[in-house]
């Protein structure tokens, strides 16, 4: 899954603007540049600047009111960024012993530096992983993403059975309560009462019951469970 252009030829700048881009689903519709600017923590008026270099590089098409979208080249070069990261991720906890919700900033840096060669090995070192530590698909070296559950804990209804499929990963503090109530990828759980006027879900995992606030089970992505 190498980029068309060899990654050095791109700013950290620019790759942290097409995975954006990316995770706005920038290569399935035109994201916003109001949406792109939020997810950046920047101004618009930065947001179209960098824009119009990257249709530049052919990374973008724009749309003038409308907004962008990932090109077929930009789309590989954010793969690349996306793999990277999230192969970093479980590295940094397999390997070297980090909690998962302190490598989301670590892999931030560091995936912009690591070579071709180094992504393998610790591909191959971790035996060929398909998900990070919190669920998310790790992109193949050809591009392929392998589809998990987007829906949401507070969507589900009082008597189903679901288990954890994946979790968002961009606040630690958010990590550190999903862990302590052990809402982890794998974690098994029958719905008790479903969430009502914003109410928390009540639940079963295991011997336990658990309450889980509404804003909490937004963050939590399950599966059913078939009988």
């Amino acid at each position: 899954m190498m980029a068309e252009a060899r990654r050095s030829a791109f700013s950290q700048a620019q790759e942290d603007y097409l995975k954006a881009l990316y995770y706005l689903h920038g290569d399935e519709r035109t994201v916003p540049t109001s949406d792109l600017a939020q997810r950046l923590g920047i101004s618009s008026p930065s947001v179209t600047e960098m824009v119009g270099r990257l249709a530049a590089e052919g990374l973008v098409e724009h749309e003038s009111y409308r907004g962008q979208r990932l090109t077929t080249r930009g789309h590989k070069v954010a793969l690349e960024l996306v793999r990277h990261h999230r192969l970093l991720e479980m590295f940094l906890v397999r390997t070297l012993g980090y909690s998962w919700d302190e490598v989301h900033e670590e892999a931030e840096r560091l995936e912009h530096v690591i070579s071709e060669r180094l992504e393998e090995r610790i591909f191959e070192l971790l035996g060929r992983p398909e998900l990070d530590p919190h669920g998310h698909a790790i992109p193949t070296r050809e591009g392929k993403v392998r589809a998990v559950s987007q829906r949401p804990l507070s969507d589900v209804t009082a008597g189903e059975e679901v288990t954890v499929a994946v979790v968002s990963d961009d606040d630690g503090d958010r990590l550190r309560e999903l862990e302590r109530r052990h809402l982890v990828p794998g974690a098994r759980l029958r719905v008790i009462n479903g969430s009502a006027y914003e109410s928390p879900i009540e639940a079963e995992l295991g011997r336990r019951r658990i309450s889980v606030p509404l804003g909490l089970a937004r963050s939590v992505f399950v599966e059913k469970v078939e009988r």
